[in-house]
């Protein structure tokens, strides 16, 4: 027999597994919509909109991503410091080759999961993003996925 209602997961139904991606060489917008999917809970068969079912996800090697094309002299990322006149402008290399690179591959999952929202905002910190290849979460057994092997077209050599 046929079920009429659709199966809606709830918060504590859900199981949370922890994934390694290694972002060595990796573009940094295919690298960003993988890592949401991720934390929204997308790629489960069970996804709930409204409920967290995403993964943890840490990443290592963050200061390693790649861009294609001239993004990397020419995307420029804003902000405002609230004062009158106070836009400032920094270009994505500056910022790579900054004290805080993991903030460009960070930038660009924030963008891509759903906007002002607390599922958002609660989404966000199950993201770990690491400058080196080392990582503190060995004791949550994590998964390695192997990113730079799912599609030829997520890495870039040079």
């Amino acid at each position: 027999m046929l079920k009429t209602t659709t199966a809606s997961l709830k918060p504590a139904e859900v199981e949370k597994k922890w994934i390694v991606v290694d972002a060595q060489d990796a573009v940094v917008g295919r690298l960003a919509a993988f890592i949401a999917n991720r934390l929204r809970g997308k790629h489960r068969p069970d996804y709930t909109p409204h409920v967290d079912c995403g993964d943890v996800v840490v990443v290592v090697n963050a200061d390693k991503v790649k861009f294609t094309g001239r993004k990397l002299t020419d995307k420029v990322y804003y902000w405002h410091t609230g004062h009158p006149g106070g836009i400032k402008e920094r270009t994505a290399d500056k910022i790579l080759g900054g004290k805080y690179p993991e903030r460009i591959l960070e930038k660009a999952v924030e963008r891509m999961l759903p906007k002002e929202s607390p599922l958002a905002r609660k989404q966000m910190t199950q993201l770990r993003i690491y400058t080196g290849p080392e990582h503190p979460h060995e004791a949550q057994n994590p998964e390695t996925i192997a990113f730079a092997q799912l599609n030829a077209k997520n890495v870039r050599s040079a």
